[in-house]
C-alpha cells in the first residue's frame, strides 16, 4: 500500500526536524492557557505536509497546528500530529512522538506513531497487524484489573466539565495495579498496542491524538471504543482502549464514577 509507505516517509520527516533541535533553544508561544505550541511543531508540521502533498497533491490534510483540508477532497484524508507532547517537548522530557494517519471514506487506513528518541516506529495497515520496527506486536494478555497497568491524561481546558478526569483517575488508583500518565496520548495508544500498557482511557482528545494509535491497538488484537462502550465516531473526545480481557473490567469501573453520566 503506497500510503503506508508515505506514512512513514512522513513520519520519519517530522521526526528528523525534531531530533534536530535536540539540545537547542526554541521558540514557544501559547495556543490557550497552558496549550503550548513551538516552532520545532510548526516545521516538523510543514515537512511532514511536504512528503504528503509529494504523492498525494489532491488528498485533504487534517494536521494540529492548522487545518489544511478546506480545499480538499474528503475522501481521502490524512491526519496529522507533527510532535505529540509538546510540553514534555519543551521541558526536555523524552515522551513524544510523530503520529500520522490514513483515512479513506471515513475508515483508517494505515497509520504510524513514531519515537524519535527511543527510534521506535510503531505501524499498522488496515487488516495486516501492527508492528514496532518491522517486529509484530500484540497487546497484553493481563486478564484482572487489580493486575492491570493503565495510562491516562489530562486536558489542557481544566474549566471544561466535560473534560474532568480526576474523578476517573482518583477511582482507578483503587482497581488498578497501578497509573501512569507521561503527557503523549499516541505514544500511549502505541504502547498499549504493544502491551506495554494493558488500557488506556482519556477524555479531551482530537482526531490527531488517537487515529494512528486507534489502528495500532485494533491490528494488535485490542479493543477501541468511546468511553461510554459505543463505537468510536468522528466527533468523539473521550476513549476507551484495553486488551480484550480487562476492556470490559475498566468500563464497567467507568460507569460506577458518577459523573460518566454526562459521556
Amino acid at each position: 500500500m503506497k500510503e503506508m509507505k508515505v506514512c512513514l516517509e512522513a513520519a520519519a520527516a517530522g521526526a528528523k526536524v525534531i531530533q534536530s533541535y535536540h539540545g537547542k533553544t526554541f521558540n514557544i508561544r501559547h495556543k490557550g492557557a497552558t496549550n503550548l505550541v513551538t516552532e520545532v511543531d510548526e516545521k516538523a508540521q510543514k515537512a511532514i505536509v511536504k512528503v504528503i502533498q509529494k504523492y498525494f497533491k489532491e488528498d485533504s490534510i487534517l494536521a494540529e497546528e492548522g487545518d489544511l483540508s478546506t480545499t480538499r477532497a474528503a475522501s481521502r484524508r490524512w491526519i496529522v500530529d507533527p510532535l505529540d507532547g509538546t510540553t514534555n517537548f519543551a521541558h526536555g522530557y523524552p515522551k513524544i512522538c510523530v503520529s500520522i494517519a490514513f483515512e479513506q471514506e471515513e475508515n483508517i487506513m494505515c497509520g504510524v506513531v513514531h519515537d524519535p528518541n527511543l527510534k521506535e516506529v510503531f505501524h499498522a495497515e488496515i487488516k495486516k497487524g501492527a508492528f514496532v520496527n518491522k517486529k509484530r506486536i500484540h497487546v497484553s494478555q493481563i486478564k484482572n484489573l487489580n493486575q492491570s497497568l493503565l495510562v491516562t491524561g489530562f486536558p489542557y481546558d481544566l474549566e471544561n466539565p466535560d473534560y474532568e478526569n480526576v474523578p476517573y483517575f482518583v477511582h482507578f488508583l483503587k482497581q488498578a495495579q497501578a497509573l501512569r500518565r507521561d503527557g503523549s496520548a499516541a505514544l500511549n495508544l502505541a504502547y498499549v498496542a504493544a502491551g506495554r500498557f494493558d488500557g488506556l482511557w482519556e477524555l479531551s482528545l482530537k482526531p490527531w491524538d488517537y487515529s494512528a494509535g486507534v489502528l495500532l491497538i485494533r491490528e494488535a488484537g485490542g479493543i477501541t471504543t468511546h468511553m461510554s462502550g459505543r463505537e468510536i465516531r468522528a466527533d468523539d473526545h473521550a476513549l476507551l482502549c484495553a486488551n480484550p480481557f480487562i476492556y470490559q473490567q475498566i468500563l464497567e469501573q467507568i460507569r460506577k464514577v458518577p459523573i460518566s453520566s454526562r459521556l
